[in-house]
């Protein structure tokens, strides 16, 4: 073995993990999520303010790209996080993206149905 391999060998580190690529897919996955609680908290406040709780055109569009926004981010984040191998923080951020996701939509359906009146009537 000549000095040239031994010292490549050396050099070259195996297979670490890149740390600034994993800081970037959590950042987008964090505002991915922040986006997509952003659009539940406006679907719910448009159908308090319109009538008959219909959503006007203008509110869905916005409503729907914030999910868009936020799908392309989390696709995106986790092809990195895959193309990288970091199985880790793919899967802890999409568990964590998943779970608050699915607190937001309980939500959503919740007061969905507490102002349909399906939900437990007020004595009165």
């Amino acid at each position: 073995m000549d000095a040239v391999s031994l010292l490549s060998a050396v050099a070259a580190p195996a297979n670490t993990v890149n740390l600034w690529g994993a800081l970037g897919c959590a950042v987008a996955y964090s505002a991915a999520l922040l986006a997509t609680l952003d659009g539940f908290a406006d679907l719910i406040l448009a159908r308090d303010d319109a009538p008959a709780g219909r959503l006007t055109p203008g509110v869905g569009l916005k409503f729907g790209s914030k999910l868009a926004a936020a799908a392309i981010a989390v696709i995106s984040a986790g092809i990195v996080l895959a193309l990288d191998e970091n199985w880790f923080a793919f899967t802890c951020l999409t568990i964590a993206f998943v779970v608050v996701v699915a607190i937001g939509v309980v939500v959503m359906l919740r007061h969905t149905r507490a102002t349909t009146g399906s939900g437990p009537r007020a004595s009165g």
